[in-house]
């Protein structure tokens, strides 16, 4: 039983390999912000839950279909996306230093939530792709006490600019978070837990995944 993330997301490769898991890594060819655009033209905009899963399906979608079509894969697609929400906001990734730098100063001694959507797909040769979709969320919260000059060093490390809510909990930004509440994987950047169960409403073993 074969495995595809359909993500180039370095946390989310390193997740299923600590679960055992070795996986091909395809990187969807979806437009992230034209899929959201598109629906927030449809009416009010998403909330975080159902944006995560209706990028974490865009990308997932796009992978396992294209499989599908070479027609030799047999096995499981796995596509996620994630955001943070804190004080009505919704923060996705920061990209520049300002932005990161703001968002830590708002964050500090604060509880936000982070959204992770989840789709996974079931492929195998001459049948249709399947999917089963969940959302998990786990509650984040940041010492009170970090300073602006520990902002200044954790921004200058550039490791926020590039993930959700411009923080990690399974590296450098690990010192600055007191408290999770939910599946810590789901901080990291999925939730293992939750895709065993898709994976068992596929009818797919968690086991039979390991390498």
């Amino acid at each position: 039983m074969r495995v595809c993330l359909a993500s180039t997301s370095p946390a989310r490769l390193m997740l299923l390999r600590q679960a055992g898991i070795e996986p091909l890594t395809v990187s969807p060819d979806v437009d992230e912000d034209a899929v959201a655009a598109a629906e927030a033209e449809r009416g009010a905009p998403l909330p975080p839950a159902e944006l995560v899963l209706l990028l974490a399906r865009a990308k997932a979608a796009a992978v396992a279909h294209g499989l599908a079509d070479e027609g030799t894969f047999d096995g499981l697609v796995i596509g996620g996306d994630s955001m943070f929400a804190l004080g009505g906001r919704v923060y996705g990734k920061p990209y520049t230093a300002e932005e990161a730098t703001r968002r830590w100063q708002e964050m500090r001694g604060a509880t936000g939530i982070l959204h992770s959507g989840h789709s996974v797909f079931r492929v195998a040769p001459g049948s249709e792709p399947t999917e089963a979709t969940a959302v998990a969320e786990a509650a984040v919260t940041f010492a009170h006490d970090v300073s602006d000059a520990e902002i200044a060093a954790y921004v200058a490390s550039e490791e926020p600019l590039h993930v959700a809510g411009a923080f990690t909990v399974d590296s450098l930004g690990g010192a600055f978070i007191t408290r999770v509440d939910g599946d810590p994987s789901t901080v990291v950047g999925m939730s293992l837990s939750t895709v065993r169960r898709l994976a068992a409403e596929l009818g797919v073993r968690w086991t039979d995944l390991w390498s």
